[in-house]
């Protein structure tokens, strides 16, 4: 999978590293080079103020949580833990928080009304760490989408992976192509207005990346 030319870094945690070293990871990777990479699930009360402090920046006004409070955020995260079909974790690169990865079942989801589903798919949302006081560093972001998608199409067992960034995030859908996506139709997912969701309408680029053209034929 190639590297992308202008990847994030992770931004250091208030909280020491330890914090997270007892918590039970459900895929773990050492990349030469790279680093160590955990994947935890997200414990909605113990991990909001690190996601709320991620989800305020303008940076991340795509993600569509600006402006809510860390119990705001903390209440969506604990809706989500009771879901089958939706699961968000934390990602640590190192003992550092590093990104919000989200995993759902797209015939779940409003994204499932816009393509043909096709058994083995799973759509991803991933929110990358701000960057650190040390800037960007060049290859970061490619060396942990690419972890992530062995977890997401090996560890899981997933025949393919679909995205759904907004048209108007640019940097999002070109990180995903240079990360080895073929880019899918411009769709517009419809809204969402339930007693716990609420999702407004939003124009979406889809992408895909097959387990065969990330992995071969592992």
């Amino acid at each position: 999978m190639p590297d992308p030319s202008a990847p994030s870094a992770p931004s250091a945690p208030s909280a020491p590293s330890d914090r997270y070293a007892s918590r039970v990871a459900v895929h773990e990777h050492v990349a030469d080079g790279f680093g160590s990479v955990r994947v935890l699930p997200l414990d909605p009360s113990a991990d909001a103020p690190v996601l709320h402090h991620w989800v305020s920046g303008e940076r991340a006004f795509f993600w569509g949580m600006n402006g809510l409070t860390e119990q705001q955020v903390a209440e969506i995260y604990a809706h989500m833990d009771t879901l089958d079909t939706h699961h968000a974790y934390l990602v640590v690169k190192d003992g550092e928080p590093a990104a919000l990865l989200q995993t759902y079942e797209p015939e779940a989801d409003r994204v499932g009304d816009c393509y043909s589903v096709e058994p083995g798919d799973i759509g991803v949302h991933l929110l990358l760490a701000p960057a650190g006081p040390e800037g960007v560093r060049s290859g970061w972001t490619a060396g942990l989408v690419a972890v992530l998608m062995g977890f997401v199409l090996l560890g899981l067992d997933r025949r393919r992976v679909v995205v759904d960034p907004d048209v108007a995030n640019g940097k999002a859908v070109a990180r995903f192509l240079r990360q080895g996506f073929t880019a899918g139709p411009e769709v517009v997912l419809p809204e969402i207005d339930l007693p716990d969701v609420y999702l407004p309408e939003k124009k979406a680029r889809l992408a895909f990346l097959t387990r065969e053209a990330a992995f071969g034929d592992r």
